[in-house]
């Protein structure tokens, strides 16, 4: 079965979020299975110059997006065994950055155009065309709209994957014309329109034939109205074509066992070496290097989502506890403010590290005991799946993916590989910090939960399986 893979970026050419990481990883699992899999993504500027020298140029057509009539290329290039095509166009593309444009819209409504329009001069035609969040939401939509009777695009079916269902990509309502050169019948509750705007993640709800989210729980949650933007009722309504598969993480890259990243490496077996990374992240982030105080990681975007105000609640009863905090993230600048106003309070007990470095990220997972994500919503989560393989418990709210991966310590059976509440409520938090903080002190019983968290196996490939068998029932729904 051929598999084409289309997303707005992809490791490791390009990486803003998880959605990269996950373009990174499922395309190699997949194939392990005997798929051919490809992935399409825009040839942006930002590219390392290293693998733009190793492409090659694969052909040139033209893309027509309403009345224009534009450039769009194709360049090849093939990493660790799946082939990558790059579509190019230097004026959408060639910038410095990847989001934030004022033509953020046009940029992608070509993107969209261009994936299709470039597959009748590849030699590959793929059966699936999976599109990844809003950035993709048209390529359904264009391919009804514009190639259903044209040979070539005659039983290609589509797969769209909401990665996140806050961003949506809206545009103004003249945008459906003079952008996407349809008629005004796609404007309409069942087509593009939303609230009186263009809709790009409605297009990919309403027009593929199969809908993913990157968790079970996740797939109920935007169901309903808190977690739904406003979609809920459309996704009520598609429930029986909506499945949801929850992420995995690339376990070359997070294994603590020949991280190039770490001081120590380590694994279940043999998890005591953990703390060497613990005393070498202390002394390296100027924190008093202790063994008995439990060490709380928390690499993040600093944004509301993640459940930083709650933690902005209850910072001074936290840190009156016998703990220390290290931070590490960028994001909405009160996040940002707090996090230093508690670290130059508190500099024995706080470190906060206000830019991302991926060394250091390593060295936090390594090297903390415990990992803090109490997010309002969360579609999957990479962080805790990270910080589980690395021995960090992490304590989390339940919802989306970190519901469907930390499994609460249990007093009465001694299982569990993690903390979780339930109410997003700053002292419920709170209470179960101090738990966890607690039990560290009971040291047999924290090395099993240590252990419990790093045998989990949070690969791609029970999901890659599930994929598949999605991919196999489409092909024979459509069949029939």
């Amino acid at each position: 079965m051929t598999i084409l893979l289309v997303a707005a970026e992809g490791v490791p050419f390009v990486k803003t979020g998880g959605l990269a990481d996950v373009i990174g990883s499922l395309p190699q699992e997949l194939k392990k299975l005997g798929l051919d899999v490809r992935v399409m993504l825009p040839k942006y500027g930002d590219i390392p110059e290293h693998f733009k020298i190793e492409m090659t140029h694969c052909c040139d057509f033209t893309v027509p997006l309403s009345w224009r009539q534009l450039y769009g290329g194709v360049q090849c290039l093939e990493y660790e065994g799946v082939p990558f095509y790059f579509i190019d166009n230097e004026y959408y593309f060639k910038r410095p950055g990847i989001y934030g444009f004022p033509d953020e819209g046009e940029r992608f409504a070509f993107f969209c155009r261009a994936v299709l329009e470039a597959l009748p001069h590849l030699d590959f035609s793929p059966r699936i065309i999976h599109c990844h969040d809003w950035h993709t939401g048209m390529i359904s939509v264009f391919l009804k709209a514009f190639y259903g009777a044209h040979p070539t695009y005659q039983g290609i079916h589509t797969v769209f994957t909401i990665h996140n269902l806050e961003y949506q990509g809206l545009f103004p309502p003249e945008f459906l014309e003079d952008v996407l050169g349809l008629p005004e019948r796609y404007f309409t509750w069942d087509g593009v329109e939303f609230n009186g705007q263009v809709s790009f993640i409605k297009g990919g709800i309403n027009f593929a034939d199969l809908l993913t989210t990157v968790s079970e729980s996740y797939a109920q949650e935007i169901q309903y109205p808190f977690f739904g933007a406003r979609l809920d009722g459309l996704l009520r309504q598609r429930k029986d074509v909506l499945q949801g598969i929850l992420n995995g993480i690339d376990m070359k890259i997070y294994n603590p066992a020949e991280d190039p990243h770490i001081c120590e490496p380590y694994n279940w077996k043999k998890p005591a070496r953990k703390r060497l990374n613990k005393e070498e992240l202390q002394r390296k982030l100027s924190l008093p290097v202790r063994k008995d105080v439990p060490l709380i990681g928390l690499v993040s975007r600093l944004a509301s989502q993640k459940g930083l105000d709650l933690i902005a609640h209850i910072w001074e009863e936290l840190l009156s506890l016998d703990v220390q905090l290290v931070v590490l993230g960028t994001g909405e600048p009160r996040y940002e403010e707090l996090f230093r106003y508690v670290a130059d309070k508190y500099p024995d007990k706080v470190s906060a590290n206000l830019f991302f470095d991926n060394r250091l990220a390593h060295h936090i997972y390594a090297g903390s005991d415990l990992f803090l994500m109490p997010s309002l919503y969360e579609p999957c989560g990479l962080g805790q799946l990270i910080a589980l393989r690395y021995g960090s418990l992490p304590v989390v709210r339940e919802t989306g993916g970190l519901r469907d991966t930390v499994q609460p310590y249990n007093e009465h059976t001694g299982e569990g590989n993690g903390f979780t509440f339930t109410n997003y409520n700053a002292h419920d938090l709170l209470h179960v910090l101090k738990e966890a903080v607690s039990l560290y002190q009971q040291r047999t019983t924290w090395s099993k939960l240590v252990k419990n968290a790093m045998k989990a196996d949070f690969s791609w490939y029970k999901s890659a399986q599930k994929y598949q068998d999605l991919y196999r029932e489409l092909g024979l729904k459509k069949d029939d």
